[in-house]
């Protein structure tokens, strides 16, 4: 029996919403179609949603065409900024997937634009910790189908998603897995659900988690 853990990234791996912020309003301002500054709250408000209802939010006042321009423009220049600069990390994050990836192996499923994921990786050298990836961007498909599709990738016969928002429970429901919620992050969840305070308490909760199934 193979059990794993898939990571949601925005609200419970980082918070990288400063930084994406000050990353797209870079693109904005070399783009020129529009005169809008984002700021951290814009960004944090639309976390966990695909990249193109991200671009309807926050740009609706384009037509589609140039949004979704302006939308590549803005995640080009994301993926940079980030590789570079980083965001913020929640206290503990490395040792703990340290910790976990003695026991399970660790995967992240995003909503994101290709290229984010890597950048996150990269940034701090991550890659060490995770066995697999999957986004929205790769394949244009659903959260929830990306972590069913990671999950049969991998031979997983038990997983469960760590997420922070409404949308990351809905979405390891349809993806058939089990779910805790990192409480610390941007959501709270309409469902009685194992759930952490800091990113070290998973240890533990996987743990118990794992041990009932």
């Amino acid at each position: 029996m193979k059990k794993g853990i898939i990571f949601d990234m925005d609200g419970t791996l980082w918070d990288s919403a400063a930084n994406v912020a000050e990353s797209w309003n870079l693109a904005i301002k070399q783009d020129g179609s529009v005169d809008k500054k984002l700021t951290e709250q814009d960004i944090q408000g639309v976390m966990g949603k695909t990249m193109d209802v991200i671009a309807d939010i926050l740009f609706p006042e384009l037509e589609k065409e140039v949004r979704m321009k302006l939308l590549d423009q803005c995640c080009s220049m994301e993926n940079d900024y980030l590789r570079e600069h980083g965001g913020v990390l929640y206290p503990k994050l490395e040792e703990t997937l340290s910790a976990l990836k003695e026991k399970y192996p660790l995967y992240i499923v995003s909503n994101c634009q290709s290229g984010y994921i890597e950048a996150f990786l990269d940034h701090y050298g991550f890659g060490k910790y995770f066995e697999d990836i999957e986004c929205y961007g790769n394949n244009l498909r659903q959260k929830g189908d990306n972590i069913r599709l990671l999950a049969d990738r991998n031979g997983l016969t038990e997983a469960v998603y760590v997420g922070d928002i409404q949308g990351d429970y809905d979405a390891s429901c349809h993806a058939g897995v089990g779910f805790i919620h990192a409480a610390y992050g941007f959501g709270t969840i309409a469902a009685d659900v194992p759930e952490i305070h800091t990113f070290e308490e998973l240890t533990e909760t996987a743990d118990q988690y794992f041990a009932l199934r």
